[in-house]
């Protein structure tokens, strides 16, 4: 399935809440530590305003100085281990979180490793990214200040209000009696900023995907004066993210000045009940100042709570976007255990192939390539070429038919084998933000630079590597950019080399470069496709003509099959596409 940007899960998933507390799993003292300094918060809190109103109720009234000094002594030692368990919980509880999310990155890039490429085709880059990045940083907060910031203040309210009733039940209603307009108020809230906050997370993911996808393709936007077009477009996403987070503060405006206004009804309530019992001395002054304490602890949490359940929400919105991809099941199977001495044999028999089960783009294919021969296969644009070349490395799975190298199934092969013993030279050279060195290696350090620069001096690029600033070692800017069309493709055909593979594709791999760095890699590909099996797809028909066999395809089937001197006698297609091409060479 796609990754749609509006799935978002409930408002509060206890699945995902459970999933997301799984990740410390491994981490069980720590968050043991972190339930007991939330208990331990829920009880000092509440015991502060308890000893302030026996102070004011046995020392104060009664003048007792040298008694409140002691107690006084009590209130301060009480404050300071508050302050040191907040400080204990919240840096457990955030460390808590940079594991989970430490731990949660290392699973969600292992498996976008393995993902079918077709995956890739239909998600942006950009929403990958935002999975990867920004919605697994989100998730860290449902530990720093999510779940354990509320089951703390949940206990703190939940021991305050049981003090409070024991104290004095009636006032205790009293106080209370606006809590029912503070539920109504919290509903509305919680439903307001649901939806806004999955509209935020919704609008982070397309803008990460739309500035991804433009920046990528700045060129083709400058080339075609697009800038102010594109322009607005970005206003109208902007605008949409802007929006959105307008949307949640407009509820935060809201929410938070009901809650103050309660409060102080509450307060009133309180204060007028209060002042005829204490008159009627059925009420001592300290329980009036405990009982203002203790609606502090009430409604200041409750205001927290509000905030930090948010934030809990973010978190598994976020937290249900990343196991939607980490539920991807649309990974490729590596279940084959053979490792047998490859010798290069390739055989196609009836498979049929499309991206989508809709439409195939192979129809009833069938081929062999003997050990050590070369398959060139041409044909029009789109007629099915380089979808070869993705099954046979198992980017894309066949719908039916077989696939086999030495007679056996590319299934039952082992896939980090399969792909260890195939090379492929595409067409367009993807070359990471490294030094030359690296890309070649591809960051194996079993590969020495002696190994590379011989590579180099075979397809005749290790002049050029060599007249560059800091040679091997000099830094490829991203894609390549600072690297001509030509030179990408010889550090490609070095990669290739290098593997010493034993079957090798070479995917329309000098269709771009000029004739002088064409004939350097003719010259190496003679003496690197000499003992291999290798599969070539060209549209210069000029350098196939050795080919042990050609097929030519059209519209995903095989139209035609033979050497070159015999397509050029059958008069057909081929024959048509040459003849194509020489006249381009003589105009």
């Amino acid at each position: 399935m796609a990754f749609d940007y509006k799935v978002t899960g409930k408002a509060f998933d206890l699945r995902v809440l459970r999933r997301v507390l799984g990740l410390v799993s491994d981490y069980k003292w720590t968050f043991s530590r972190a339930l007991i300094l939330t208990v331990l918060t829920a009880i000092v809190g509440p015991a502060i305003p308890f000893v302030v109103r026996y102070a004011i109720d046995h020392y104060i009234m009664v003048k007792d100085f040298n008694g409140l000094q002691n107690y006084a002594a009590i209130i301060l030692g009480l404050l300071v281990t508050q302050v040191f368990i907040g400080y204990s919980q919240s840096y457990t509880t955030s460390w808590l979180g940079q594991m989970a999310i430490l731990r949660l990155r290392r699973k969600m890039f292992q498996h976008i490793l393995h993902f079918r490429l077709k995956v890739y085709d239909r998600t942006p880059v950009g929403t990958m990214i935002t999975r990867t990045v920004s919605d697994i940083e989100t998730i860290a907060d449902i530990f720093g200040e999510g779940f354990f910031s509320i089951l703390s203040d949940v206990l703190v309210m939940a021991v305050a209000l049981g003090i409070m009733f024991y104290t004095n039940w009636k006032l205790s209603l009293v106080s209370l009696s606006v809590l029912p307009f503070l539920w109504i108020a919290a509903y509305f809230f919680k439903e307001g900023i649901k939806k806004s906050f999955q509209d935020v997370r919704t609008q982070v993911g397309r803008l990460n995907a739309f500035l991804q996808e433009h920046i990528t393709g700045m060129q083709i936007v400058q080339v075609f004066n697009r800038e102010d077009e594109e322009m607005g477009k970005f206003k109208k996403i902007n605008e949409l993210h802007r929006n959105a987070n307008i949307r949640s503060i407009f509820a935060y405006s809201i929410f938070f000045p009901v809650i103050e206004v309660l409060s102080a009804v509450s307060i009133a309530l309180m204060v007028w009940y209060a002042a005829g019992a204490i008159v009627t001395s059925t009420m001592t002054f300290g329980v009036l100042v405990g009982f203002i304490l203790y609606l502090n602890l009430l409604f200041r949490p409750i205001r927290q709570i509000a905030d930090k359940f948010n934030t809990l929400q973010m978190g598994i919105v976020s937290g249900d976007r990343v196991f939607q991809v980490l539920d991807e099941e649309d990974a490729i199977p590596d279940l084959g255990n053979l490792v047998p001495e490859l010798k290069g044999k390739v055989e196609f028999k009836n498979v049929n192939f499309g991206y989508n089960d809709d439409s195939l783009v192979l129809k009833d294919i069938s081929f062999t390539i003997d050990e050590g021969k070369t398959l060139a296969i041409v044909g029009h644009t789109g007629a099915g070429k380089s979808s070869i070349i993705n099954l046979i490395n198992r980017l894309y799975a066949y719908q039916n038919g077989q696939i086999l190298i030495d007679d056996l199934k590319i299934e039952d092969l082992k896939l980090e084998w399969l792909r260890k013993n195939i090379a492929v030279v595409l067409q367009d050279v993807f070359l990471f933000s490294d030094t030359i060195l690296n890309n070649i290696r591809l960051f194996n350090d079993k590969i020495s630079k002696n190994e590379i620069i011989h590579a180099a001096k075979l397809v005749g690029a290790h002049d050029f590597i060599e007249r560059l600033p800091g040679g091997y070692d000099y830094q490829v800017q991203e894609r390549g950019a600072t690297l001509s069309t030509g030179q990408r493709q010889l550090i490609s055909f070095i990669r290739a080399i290098i593997q010493n593979p034993k079957i090798l594709i070479l995917d329309e791999a000098t269709s771009s470069i000029d004739q002088e760095t064409e004939e350097m890699i003719q010259h190496a590909t003679e003496v690197l496709l000499k003992g291999r099996t290798s599969i070539v797809i060209a549209h210069r028909l000029s350098t196939i003509q050795n080919a042990s066999q050609i097929i030519v395809m059209d519209k995903g089937e095989i139209k035609e099959r033979g050497t070159h001197d015999q397509l050029l006698a059958h008069g057909g297609l081929y024959r048509q596409l040459y003849e194509l091409q020489f006249t381009e060479l003589v105009l």
